[in-house]
């Protein structure tokens, strides 16, 4: 449920989101200089919030399944949604001066989070083979 609120959040509210975040000072920063920087910023904001509500939603469809090796399907697609929104932020973030800081921090957060369910994975596979 937090996954979708927070995501419906992003998409639909982001100054909002922005501000409640970082605070007044740094969201006006935030939402770039020039209308190429606020449209590419909206956009990337609205993109990962997007993804979390896309991962809120199959999060709760799929808490009702038993089955592991479509959990096992499941964990697979949730490390490439996590590593694609670090190349997201990779190609596109890091060129935003005003988010010169934010980038790197929240890229390794995608990446922790894609080894997560990798580490789950590995778990699934090792009660599988024993």
């Amino acid at each position: 449920m937090v996954a979708l609120t927070f995501g419906a959040l992003l998409m639909f509210s982001t100054k909002d989101v922005t501000v409640f975040g970082y605070g007044r000072d740094i969201a006006s920063k935030l939402h770039g200089s020039t209308l190429h920087d606020q449209l590419l910023i909206q956009t990337s904001r609205s993109f990962s919030g997007l993804l979390l509500f896309a991962i809120g939603v199959v999060l709760f469809m799929v808490a009702f399944v038993k089955d592991r090796e479509f959990q096992s399907f499941f964990a697979k697609g949730f490390v490439l949604l996590h590593l694609s929104m670090a190349i997201w932020r990779l190609c596109f973030e890091r060129k935003i001066e005003d988010l010169a800081g934010e980038w790197a921090k929240q890229a390794v957060g995608d990446i922790a989070l894609a080894l997560s369910w990798v580490f789950f994975l590995v778990y699934s596979w090792r009660e599988k083979y024993d």
